[in-house]
């Protein structure tokens, strides 16, 4: 018999996790964070250079040649990829942790692990593919993408399952997305409800200038990836 945890018993497993090693999981999630500000920094402030170079015959060049959409949407695209690839890292750290609980963690390896041989190009591979269907289903409607990319969530630690248990096989990033739409079927709802009860530490951390992230992010991350345990052991 099926016995799905709720978001308060998934939460309870991620604090019985954490107890003592709240550090480890700050550093894990905080170093990836600092090494993202800091890439999007460097980008804005080349885009900067740019504009204040424009009215040269050069800076006009570099803008039509690299530059020919909107630095802003460029900026934003490559911020959203590079923030997912640091959570799919640090999540498929959890993962390990959450199935060895006394493994030793070390933030820089372990937080950017996605980039190895290994994972990066299947995981930029799902990253891109789910992108797409998720921004064709958000045209007919924003609720349709929204839907979709709940259905989609647990591919990348599906294809972590899947390298680690078929070290030897090819995992098509496209089977690990249909596999994690299968999975979800009839959970999105209960996913979606977990990301609603996490809104009070949100709000609790936009009060404190955005210092309360450094508790809620590994906090999340964590109990997502209980969620997905949670889905396996009852599949």
């Amino acid at each position: 018999m099926k016995n799905y945890k709720t978001s308060r018993e998934l939460k309870y497993d991620t604090k019985k996790l954490l107890k003592g090693r709240w550090k480890d999981a700050i550093l894990l999630n905080f170093i990836p964070t600092v090494i993202l500000i800091v890439i999007t920094l460097v980008f804005a402030t080349f885009i900067i250079a740019l504009v204040l170079y424009s009215d040269t015959g050069f800076g006009r060049w570099v803008n039509s040649s690299m530059m020919p959409d909107d630095g802003n949407g460029t900026s934003n695209v490559g911020s959203a990829m590079l923030s997912t690839l640091f959570t799919v890292g640090i999540s498929f750290t959890f993962l390990d942790w959450f199935r060895n609980p006394s493994m030793k963690i070390h933030p820089i390896k372990d937080g950017l692990q996605v980039f190895s041989k290994k994972y990066f190009l299947r995981v930029l591979l799902i990253y891109v593919i789910s992108t797409i269907f998720i921004t064709l289903w958000s045209l007919l409607f924003i609720i349709p993408g929204l839907i979709k990319s709940y259905a989609y969530s647990q591919a990348y630690l599906i294809y972590k399952d899947r390298s680690k248990q078929l070290p030897n096989e090819k995992n098509a990033s496209l089977d690990c997305i249909t596999e994690s739409k299968n999975l979800m079927k009839g959970h999105k709802w209960r996913l979606f409800v977990l990301d609603l009860s996490f809104i009070g530490w949100g709000i609790l951390s936009v009060l404190s200038l955005g210092i309360g992230l450094i508790w809620l992010l590994p906090y999340q991350n964590a109990t997502k990836v209980a969620f997905y345990e949670d889905l396996i052991k009852n599949n």
